[in-house]
């Protein structure tokens, strides 16, 4: 083989590669990954520790992520037309054409069937059973839902609040107890502001696309600023009740209320005025508010 050739090779695995990672939502499932770690731990703490889980955690991820990255390209698979109308998302290798339905489709159906069968029989029935749950509201209720209704964010939340949850049960804590579906609670709440946020910042591109969001025809912010608002409020009294009910010290929720209201403070001064800038701002903070409370979370969690 030539030079010429070898190169020439070189750059088409790496193109295959970077079009795989953006298939499978690689960057954003890193955040399924974390949570699902994050809910394995607190449940190790409740059961005497992580000592001799070592081996089920890594199950616990492997199939998580699997059963994400499979969900992720499905995802894709159904809403190619709508992604070839929007910039942000038209050089996707299935709208771009790099990437065939028929390859893109098997990959995704052997990731996510990977992930659901690793989890059954290497981790629990349980867990198996959310990620299913997982996929299956993601892919057929989430995404077809965005073309019909503004309530998709709400659904679209649950899927993506579940990754604690597995990584919970998979721990081999009870899937009932309080502390797991604290831990949905709080990644529900949580991407509630954060998904209202980037949908403004994105409406022009959705409106384009047909979507119906929230901020579809809300130039000035307004309805997006009270959305914003109200579900942080909701994320704030679900961490009191957490605190209340002895999952972690009070001052856990003294200190999450004023981490919420110094990350809103971009919201709070908006006034409706339609600028970028501060909606950008609080979208950050959303990003920066979830890997401090869950620092927080890890180590007070009683």
């Amino acid at each position: 083989m030539t030079p010429l050739a070898a190169n020439g090779s070189s750059q088409a695995v790496r193109g295959l590669a970077k079009d795989l990672q953006v298939l499978t939502k690689l960057r954003l499932n890193t955040f399924v990954v974390i949570t699902t770690f994050f809910g394995f731990y607190l449940a190790t703490k409740e059961l005497g520790g992580v000592s001799g889980r070592w081996w089920l955690l890594v199950h616990t991820l492997v199939g998580t992520a699997a059963a994400a990255f499979g969900s992720a390209a499905f995802n894709q698979l159904m809403e190619i037309e709508d992604d070839a109308r929007m910039k942000r998302t038209s050089d996707r290798p299935l709208p771009s054409r790099r990437l065939s339905v028929i390859r893109a489709f098997a990959i995704g159906w052997g990731l996510a069937a990977f992930g659901v069968i690793h989890l059954a029989v290497k981790v629990n029935q349980q867990a198996s059973i959310l990620a299913a749950i997982t996929i299956a509201v993601y892919v057929f209720v989430y995404t077809p839902m965005k073309k019909w209704h503004s309530t998709n964010t709400l659904v679209g939340a649950i899927p993506g609040a579940l990754p604690p949850l597995i990584g919970w049960v998979g721990a081999g804590a009870d899937w009932a107890a309080w502390g797991g579906w604290f831990l949905f609670g709080l990644l529900f709440f949580w991407q509630l502001p954060h998904f209202v946020a980037i949908s403004w910042l994105c409406r022009e591109e959705y409106e384009e696309a047909g979507y119906q969001m929230w901020s579809n025809g809300d130039v000035s912010g307004g309805r997006t600023v009270r959305l914003f608002v109200v579900f942080s409020i909701a994320l704030v009294a679900l961490v009191v009740v957490g605190g209340a009910t002895g999952l972690f010290p009070w001052w856990v929720s003294v200190f999450h209320a004023l981490l919420v209201l110094v990350l809103m403070r971009p919201i709070l001064t908006y006034r409706a005025s339609g600028e970028r800038s501060p909606m950008r701002k609080a979208f950050f903070g959303t990003l920066l508010y979830l890997p401090v409370t869950l620092a927080v979370l890890a180590i007070a969690w009683s």
